[in-house]
């Protein structure tokens, strides 16, 4: 019982790694965006709220989405873009303009199925720069991308995966 625990967490410790990207400079960057951050009970952003902690747009940048296919590299651990194949998360399938928690076959936590919104491309970007702010009790595991470039970029290779 001892070893299934361990390696429960050996798992864990490895599937955190991976959606993390491993850079220390990223987490450094992530916990200077934490103390900007509004306070827990703020709450989410409204679904019309696109604002950022780093105060960056999503018009103001371009994404390429060769770039983005190796920043998706770290969401395949638990993500693919197949349509109608979920993995530890929902498949990323057409989800620029799909409605947040409504991918057929997955089990969404309470937090993405009564979300509310769309995934707009600057909710998206919003969301992937720390999604437990714009989704609070998302059973997702990932950080954040602190970088708007890699961001945009990801979002332009999730519009046209290939």
């Amino acid at each position: 019982m001892v070893n299934t625990k361990a390696m429960a967490c050996l798992a864990l410790s490895a599937m955190l790694a991976a959606c993390s990207g491993g850079s220390q400079g990223e987490a450094d960057t992530s916990t200077q965006a934490d103390a900007s951050a509004p306070t827990a009970s703020a709450g989410p952003p409204a679904a019309t709220d696109m604002s950022t902690l780093d105060g960056t747009i999503f018009a103001n940048f371009t994404g390429n989405a060769a770039n983005g296919k190796l920043v998706f590299a770290q969401c395949r651990t638990c993500h693919v873009t197949d349509a109608g194949v979920n993995k530890i998360g929902p498949s990323l399938h057409n989800i620029v303009g799909r409605t947040a928690g409504t991918v057929p076959g997955y089990t969404y936590s309470a937090a993405n199925a009564g979300a509310g919104f769309v995934w707009t491309k600057e909710k998206l970007f919003q969301y992937l720069e720390k999604p437990q702010r714009v989704m609070p009790q998302t059973k997702m595991i990932f950080a954040g991308l602190p970088d708007a470039q890699k961001r945009a970029d990801l979002i332009a290779y999730l519009e046209t995966p290939s």
